[in-house]
């Protein structure tokens, strides 16, 4: 992929009137105050690192947030530069100052969704995508189809075609995306802790997680119960707004937000297995933090989640590992790493396993592309962050890569099967799961990507 030509920087016309309400309730001014534009976030930036163009930059995307907070519209080529931005928080990790560009983004984001009009191709396949991902029961619907599809050997041949590449680039990174589709696993609404119970948990399912990786649900229900914890999994769950949230569709996010609280509010921790949906459930404090009814609920619900791995290691080990006799890669999740502060958990675990070698991959700062649905919207630059990504884990020749988040898992594996490399990926849970029942490293590595 070739850098993108620079784009003309937006002219200022006639000042929009600044409503508090659309720039966050005054929340959006007060923040872009407080970068000094130092640069310690470029070298973390994946857009930088691949264009290294200014205002696909974190400092730049500032810039023109204070410029359209001073009165500036949004023009077409101001908007590129917001949707051409990962939401990673690399930057936010990097900053020196504080600077909440994760929350300044959000924010940015939502504003272009009210005010930028988008073209026809543009709409329908955002709304093609939040028609889909978020609904559990519509992905549940497409496996039939989708398996298929994949086991008649179709797909290698629509690839081999080009046909949806030209039809739509957005359709064409949809499907080859897609993981292999076994068959599906349901989980009870409660699995039982083996012997004396620690704690009781709500565990969330997920979408994508639900629907392409069902094997990582149940592999973390039976670690939970392993480790001594009853495991409630309500039925009523459904999306928790990651999605919508990370793509400012402000609304849909807190409609989603609230049907997960009524969910899993009668349980005194929610153990989330997916890096995206950890972060967002996390934020639904100052999601609703100004809706007098839910923000109390919300701010609850935010304090009792926990990543898996989080979760395990504030627990402590209790159940016997067992020698899992492989190579392994730990890759990093945005969200995980960055958005919640989630890194030394998950490797002290793999670290438990006996027999079970952890290899750290090349700048894990750096998104491997996936980050929500910017692997859909934007294909070309992810599929470049992948590639990084991949020749990374390459080289640490790892037998097994290790994501705990299905948008990487997925980003990842195709990235690797487009240079020819066959490693197989799992989740932590599922690796966790073949030591506590004594497996070995058998099940994970007879995978491929």
């Amino acid at each position: 992929m070739t850098a993108p030509q620079d784009l003309p920087e937006p002219v200022v016309g006639t000042p929009r009137a600044t409503s508090p309400d659309l720039l966050g309730g005054g929340e959006l001014p007060k923040l872009l105050g407080d970068c000094v534009h130092c640069g310690f976030c470029l070298p973390t930036c994946p857009t930088y690192v691949l264009w290294g163009e200014e205002m696909d930059s974190p400092r730049g995307r500032i810039h023109l947030m204070q410029q359209h907070a001073e009165g500036t519209p949004l023009t077409g080529p101001m908007v590129e530069h917001f949707d051409r931005c990962l939401g990673c928080m690399a930057c936010v990790t990097a900053c020196p100052s504080g600077v909440q560009y994760d929350r300044l983004i959000e924010l940015t984001r939502a504003e272009v969704e009210r005010e930028h009009p988008r073209s026809a191709r543009e709409r329908l396949v955002r709304e093609a995508i939040f028609k889909l991902f978020p609904y559990p029961a519509r992905l549940r619907a497409l496996r039939g189809p989708l398996r298929a599809y994949q086991r008649t050997g179709l797909d290698r041949l629509v690839r081999r075609s080009g046909v949806l590449e030209r039809l739509s680039p957005a359709l064409a990174a949809m499907e080859r995306l897609a993981p292999p589709l076994g068959r599906a696993q349901r989980l009870p609404e409660r699995v039982a802790a083996r012997g004396d119970r620690r704690a009781t948990v709500g565990m969330l399912t997920g979408c994508v997680q639900r629907e392409f990786f069902p094997g990582v649900n149940a592999a973390t229900a039976r670690v939970l119960a392993m480790e001594g914890c009853d495991v409630v999994i309500p039925k009523q769950q459904g999306c928790c707004g990651a999605l919508s949230l990370h793509s400012g569709r402000d609304d849909e996010a807190r409609d989603f937000a609230r049907r997960t609280i009524v969910a899993f509010e009668a349980v005194d921790v929610i153990v989330v297995n997916a890096a995206g949906c950890g972060s967002a459930m996390k934020e639904y404090a100052k999601l609703l933090a100004d809706d007098p009814a839910w923000a109390g609920r919300a701010e609850a619900l935010s304090v009792k989640t926990r990543d898996l791995a989080e979760f395990l290691a504030e627990i402590g080990p209790r159940a016997e590992r067992r020698p899992v006799p492989a190579t392994v890669a730990y890759h990093d999740a945005c969200h995980l790493a960055h958005a919640q502060g989630v890194r030394s958990q998950p490797r002290a675990l793999l670290a438990g396993i006996p027999e079970l070698v952890v290899r750290e991959i090349a700048d894990p700062e750096l998104c491997c592309g996936s980050a929500g649905t910017y692997n859909i919207l934007q294909p070309a630059a992810a599929a470049e962050l992948g590639g990084r990504k991949a020749q990374n884990v390459r080289a640490t020749e790892a037998e097994l890569l290790v994501a705990a988040n299905p948008g990487c898992s997925m980003q990842i594996a195709t990235a690797l099967a487009r240079q020819g490399t066959h490693i197989a990926v799992a989740h932590t849970a599922e690796v966790l799961d073949a030591s506590l029942r004594g497996l070995g490293a058998g099940p994970l590595l007879k995978r491929s990507s």
